[in-house]
């Protein structure tokens, strides 16, 4: 099967309230024709979330660029979670070493791209949507005490907005020496996809992140777009952003 050809973009902005920028983006593809999308959102402050965040990029990166030519969906779905856990023990490290980064972590979305399957990876709040005939639908799931609430009906999407405790997460990268991190497997069928921190979730409405996707312009536009509404709108937090568009 011939390699998946498509335009990305990815972006991260500090916002109009942060000091520093703690988000990563990136997308990149590898010699097998794989690509991998990747979101990370770092966390702790002047516990360097920064470096948890860029380690985490920079060792996935890393590893995708070995990444060999998988036989079936297992074996892709172990060759992710081998290569988080190599990233979540080396952010872990540095926390235990230093005094400065403990408590340091970082979420993580990624999405590995075939021509048929999406292989997405999960721990924290960052998110990962799919643009589905037109219609924007998140495929992954918020890890967070808000999430757990709405998942088990305690509270409705509308109250997750405002719950007094929706920034507490309940999993991340680098916290603790071992990972729990939530892997699947969807199929694809070359649709357009978007990664993000809640930099941009919190700032721009699902309505207005579907608008501007649907739009003509470039991936490059796009992001472009999303980042400028999501400081107009007060920019609370870094913001991370990774757009991918299949070229048929």
């Amino acid at each position: 099967m011939k390699p998946i050809s498509g335009n990305f973009c990815y972006l991260t902005n500090i916002g109009q309230v942060r000091m520093t920028n703690e988000d990563q983006a990136y997308a990149l593809t590898n010699s097998k024709g794989k690509v991998m999308l990747l979101v990370c959102d770092g966390m702790g402050g002047q516990n360097r979330g920064d470096l948890a965040s860029r380690l985490a990029t920079a060792i996935l990166s890393e590893e995708f660029k070995k990444y060999p030519k998988f036989s079936n969906k297992n074996i892709e779905r172990m060759w992710i979670r081998n290569s988080i856990k190599k990233a979540n023990t080396e952010i872990f490290s540095e926390s235990y070493k230093n005094p400065k980064y403990k408590g340091m972590g970082t979420t993580l979305t990624a999405v590995l791209i075939s021509h048929n399957h999406l292989t997405i990876a999960q721990m924290g709040d960052s998110r990962a949507y799919i643009l589905l005939d037109g219609k924007l639908e998140q495929i992954t799931e918020d890890q967070t005490y808000v999430g757990f609430l709405y998942r088990t009906g305690q509270i409705t999407k509308e109250e997750m907005l405002t719950h007094p405790k929706r920034h507490i997460l309940s999993n991340a990268l680098g916290i603790n020496p071992a990972i729990d991190v939530d892997i699947k497997t969807i199929k694809y069928a070359h649709e357009p996809l978007l990664l993000c921190s809640d930099g941009l979730y919190n700032n721009v409405s699902f309505t207005d992140m579907e608008a501007i996707l649907k739009t003509d312009e470039t991936p490059d536009q796009k992001c472009a777009s999303l980042i400028s509404l999501a400081n107009a709108n007060g920019g609370s937090d870094n913001i991370a952003i990774v757009y991918w568009e299949v070229i048929e």
